[in-house]
Protein backbone atom coordinates (compact mmCIF):
# COMPACT_ATOMS: atom_id res chain seq x y z
CA UNK A 1 0.00 0.00 0.00
CA UNK A 2 2.72 2.14 0.33
CA UNK A 3 4.52 1.58 -2.17
CA UNK A 4 1.42 2.68 -4.09
CA UNK A 5 0.84 5.73 -2.36
CA UNK A 6 4.41 6.95 -3.35
CA UNK A 7 3.89 6.13 -7.14
CA UNK A 8 0.67 7.69 -7.34
CA UNK A 9 2.51 10.79 -5.27
CA UNK A 10 5.05 10.92 -7.93
CA UNK A 11 2.83 10.68 -10.85
CA UNK A 12 0.82 13.50 -9.24
CA UNK A 13 4.00 15.62 -9.26
CA UNK A 14 4.61 14.94 -12.71
CA UNK A 15 1.01 16.17 -13.55
CA UNK A 16 1.16 18.93 -11.76
CA UNK A 17 4.63 20.09 -13.64
CA UNK A 18 3.12 19.36 -16.88
CA UNK A 19 0.27 21.78 -15.69
CA UNK A 20 2.23 24.28 -14.58
CA UNK A 21 4.71 24.05 -18.29
CA UNK A 22 0.74 24.43 -19.95
CA UNK A 23 -0.69 27.16 -18.09
CA UNK A 24 2.36 29.43 -18.57
CA UNK A 25 2.51 28.65 -22.05
CA UNK A 26 -1.11 29.42 -22.43
CA UNK A 27 -0.39 33.04 -20.37
CA UNK A 28 2.29 33.91 -23.18
CA UNK A 29 0.15 33.03 -26.14
CA UNK A 30 -2.15 35.05 -24.58
CA UNK A 31 -0.36 37.85 -23.27
CA UNK A 32 1.03 37.87 -27.14
CA UNK A 33 -2.73 37.96 -28.41
CA UNK A 34 -3.09 41.32 -26.77
CA UNK A 35 0.26 42.62 -27.56
CA UNK A 36 -0.40 42.13 -31.12
CA UNK A 37 -3.97 43.77 -30.66
CA UNK A 38 -2.87 46.68 -28.85
CA UNK A 39 0.00 47.76 -31.17
CA UNK A 40 -2.38 46.98 -34.52
CA UNK A 41 -5.19 49.25 -32.42
CA UNK A 42 -2.48 52.02 -32.27
CA UNK A 43 -1.00 51.92 -36.13
CA UNK A 44 -4.67 52.21 -36.74
CA UNK A 45 -5.41 55.00 -34.87
CA UNK A 46 -1.93 56.69 -35.72
CA UNK A 47 -2.20 55.96 -39.27
CA UNK A 48 -5.59 57.39 -39.94
CA UNK A 49 -4.55 60.51 -37.69
CA UNK A 50 -2.18 62.14 -40.25
CA UNK A 51 -4.21 61.07 -43.35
Amino acid sequence: MDQWFNALSREMGRSNDRFDAYQKGTQGVVQLAFTLIASATITVILTSGFK
